[in-house]
């Protein structure tokens, strides 16, 4: 797997490309507009039209069909709702786009990215996959990232262009690994979420309020992530008997479920990772360390493999 990010060797100019942008909403519309302001000539289309009003004040020029838009653009970006979407927009305009540069940047599954990618390619048209790790309110700005994998030709090319809307990060020709990636990601910050949630909860009948708890949780979590590079070390090892871990029988979580069931709230979330843990202590593992968990997920067909 490839990295690179804004220094990827690129010698290409990045103003001065005809750009079209199909799909204006939120994150649409910030990719557009970083465009527009770096001085490339950026045509747009969005099925609603009084969504390119803006940014044809900035100086985009709205196109009145997608057909339109894609024949003025050099390089196609496209960021619209779903995967059949894509589709529906672009399959009566393949012959349009042959030859061109397409950029979806639309939330789609691995397979599905590939499924777009092979889709392309019978098309004649170059197909790079992206992943925004940014909500519209970062683009160019600092901490927005955007995963990209696809056409290695595309990433060179165009990289320029590219970061102007973040740190770029290219996976490879496998269309869908910057969707895995992207995917991987979100997973663990929406569990992080929900464990803040939990915890918010569960203080709430004392009268504290969320606000109180996130000054409290958010240097602690920040802090807790320190921890990932260990754990990381652990499960690529493969061995949870190293020393220095706390083991499974002593992170039993049943003193947190109980205090969340006695404040009279939920227990979701924890109680999704103590299932987690159950199931590698009845396996025999109770003694291992805690990134054993990672066993559960990781083969949840096959039960607790034993080492």
């Amino acid at each position: 797997m490839t990295h690179e990010g804004n220094d990827n060797g690129n010698n290409t100019d990045p103003g001065g490309i005809r750009v079209s942008v199909l799909g204006l909403g939120a994150m649409g519309g910030a990719l557009a507009t970083a465009l527009v302001k770096a001085g490339h000539e950026t045509t747009v289309w969005n099925r609603s039209p009084e969504k390119a009003e803006g940014l044809v004040a900035l100086g985009a020029r709205a196109a009145a069909t997608a057909g339109d838009a894609v024949r003025s653009g050099d390089l196609v970006v496209v960021c619209l709702f779903d995967h059949a979407s894509v589709h529906e927009v672009l399959d009566p305009l393949a012959g349009d786009l042959a030859g061109r540069t397409l950029v979806n940047v639309t939330t789609t599954s691995p397979e599905q990215s590939r499924e777009l990618a092979a889709w392309a390619e019978r098309a004649g048209i170059t197909y790079l996959d992206g992943g925004i790790m940014a909500v519209p309110q970062m683009i160019g700005g600092p901490g927005s990232s955007v995963l990209y994998s696809g056409s290695a030709d595309a990433f060179r090319r165009y990289g320029p262009l590219l970061d102007l809307w973040g740190t770029s990060a290219y996976f490879g020709e496998d269309a869908g690994l910057a969707s895995l990636y992207d995917l991987a990601l979100l997973a663990g910050m929406y569990v992080m979420f929900a464990g803040f949630m939990q915890g918010a909860a569960m203080v709430a009948p004392a009268g504290i309020t969320a606000s109180d708890f996130a000054s409290r949780a958010a240097p602690w979590l920040t802090a807790m992530t320190g921890a990932f590079q260990g754990y990381a070390a652990v499960i690529d090892g493969g061995d949870y008997t190293v020393e220095g871990q706390q083991s499974l029988e002593f992170s039993d979580l049943g003193d947190i479920l109980a205090a969340a069931s006695a404040q009279g709230v939920g227990t979701g979330p924890i109680a999704m990772v103590q299932d987690l843990i159950r199931r590698q202590i009845e396996a025999g593992h109770g003694t291992e360390g805690f990134a054993r968990i990672y066993e559960s997920i990781r083969r949840p067909a096959q039960g607790a493999p034993s080492n």
